[in-house]
């Protein structure tokens, strides 16, 4: 079963939904990421994603299965957005489904965390002033939010 996808067309969250339901889930967490028209005070115009696909595959899916043993889940998958995306436009699915919803939530961090810290995707931001710039993914800030986090 493939947990991991990319796209070049929109994701559709219905469908990808539709896929996890099983009948011993009590719970369900779905997390949206979606592209900003804005960074570091910068207007942005066009975000472009691009993949080493053979290895975002891979990588993608062993993150779910790392969720799968760590977390008391039933399943997950995730959808990551490819090419020329527009401000608002959604870039990152992620759905997982659990006997219990504190599991649910746990694992649905967990994945995009580590997708976003470790799969080889790169974004290229365009601004409204005619520059733009590639971003590392690994600069999502996951480590700094987990001490954050703990510090609650």
């Amino acid at each position: 079963m493939i947990r991991f996808s990319l796209s070049e067309d929109s994701i559709d969250p219905v469908k990808l939904r539709q896929e996890l339901p099983r009948t011993d889930a009590g719970g369900y967490c779905s997390f949206e990421g979606w592209t900003r028209d804005n960074n570091q005070g910068k207007t942005v115009t066009e975000l472009t994603y691009e993949a080493y696909v053979p290895l975002a595959l891979k990588q993608g899916e062993s993150i779910i299965k790392e969720a799968l043993e760590r977390f008391a889940i039933l399943d997950a998958s995730a959808c990551h957005r490819t090419g020329v995306l527009s401000p608002g436009d959604l870039a990152v699915w992620i759905g997982v489904c659990a006997p219990h919803r504190a599991a649910a939530f746990d694992a649905c961090r967990y994945l995009i965390d580590r997708i976003k810290e470790s799969v080889p995707i790169w974004k290229f931001e365009a601004y409204s002033d005619g520059t733009g710039e590639w971003l590392a993914a690994n600069l999502c800030g996951c480590a700094e939010n987990d001490k954050e986090r703990a510090k609650a």
